[in-house]
């Protein structure tokens, strides 16, 4: 079976431009039933002799970008970042009651912006944001889970339209996975077959990318995007649940917190549509002549 860095290779080379990078990682589920290999576990980042306070806890977003950069991640309950991930990726029952144990980089946000103390502020609870409270933070006084201090209208207006857009936001509940394991082309030599492909991606690359595939296979890809949880929920999940390819413009954390740039925007393969857009791209190469395109050459 061909290796994912070389199905990546082939998909650069049908661009047929010199020096073109689109920055990849891909995405690895480990059920609880599961080992997770040692090769893998060993990017696991965590206090040494527990796991209740994480040395360093890493939002989804931020995962995916170490990881496109040569530096794979290993998610677990214990260091993930961002609690609607957790719920995102199966890594925690949604209707959870109690808030997760130890720094979250989410909710150590809302800890700084608040008149709270470290003593004083308690995070939310996975259910307090199944139930819109926190993305309605404004609208429920909930001023401590506010991200931009006072002036912070909330990511939605009330606590009914915070759950009118949740339940538009795949998830894989119940809480069934280990671990998510986030890497790139580097790691070749494991011979990993990922669930879920992530490309960030420049519009002129997309349209080339959107091209291949139609190519092929003559179906559209139809996006469903939010403007909370873009790489978790709308990039993995829902690609991963429906087997069906998604874009994103990215979102609030993956903007401010994992910094992606202006003018990329993600993209989520499936792993069995990875191969199709790759066909697509080299076999259409000649129908859709990118090099040509304005903007092509970085």
């Amino acid at each position: 079976m061909i290796s994912i860095g070389e199905l990546y290779k082939k998909l650069i080379e049908s661009f047929g431009v010199d020096g073109l990078h689109i920055p990849a990682a891909y995405v690895k589920f480990y059920r609880k039933e599961e080992t997770i290999p040692p090769e893998v576990h060993q990017y696991f980042t965590d206090v040494e002799g527990g796991p209740v306070q994480p040395a360093e806890s890493v939002m989804s977003c931020q995962a995916a970008r170490h990881a496109a950069s040569g530096n794979p991640v290993l998610l677990t309950i214990n260091n993930v970042g961002c609690v609607a991930a957790a719920i995102s990726l199966g890594l925690v029952d949604q209707f959870q009651d109690t808030p997760l144990e130890g720094r979250r980089v989410y909710t150590c946000i809302m800890r700084e912006q608040s008149d709270k103390d470290l003593s004083s502020f308690t995070p939310p609870s996975p259910l307090e944001f199944s139930k819109g409270i926190v993305y309605a933070c404004a609208s429920s006084k909930r001023k401590d889970f506010c991200l931009f201090g006072e002036d912070d209208a909330g990511r939605f207006k009330d606590e009914e339209t915070a759950r009118r857009a949740l339940a538009g936001m795949m998830a894989i509940q119940p809480d069934v996975m280990q671990g998510v394991f986030f890497y790139s082309n580097d790691l070749d030599s494991l011979d990993l077959v990922p669930d879920v492909v992530l490309l960030s991606v420049r519009p002129v690359e997309l349209a080339k990318l959107i091209q291949g595939y139609a190519w092929l296979t003559g179906k559209r890809i139809n996006a469903s995007m939010g403007p909370v949880r873009a790489v978790n929920s709308d990039l993995i999940a829902r690609p991963y649940l429906t087997g069906e390819i998604n874009l994103s413009p990215y979102c609030l954390g993956s903007r401010l917190v994992a910094g992606y740039e202006a003018n990329y925007m993600g993209m989520g393969i499936p792993m069995k549509q990875f191969y199709d857009v790759v066909e697509g791209c080299q076999k259409a190469a000649g129908g859709y002549p990118f090099q040509h395109y304005p903007g092509a050459h970085p």
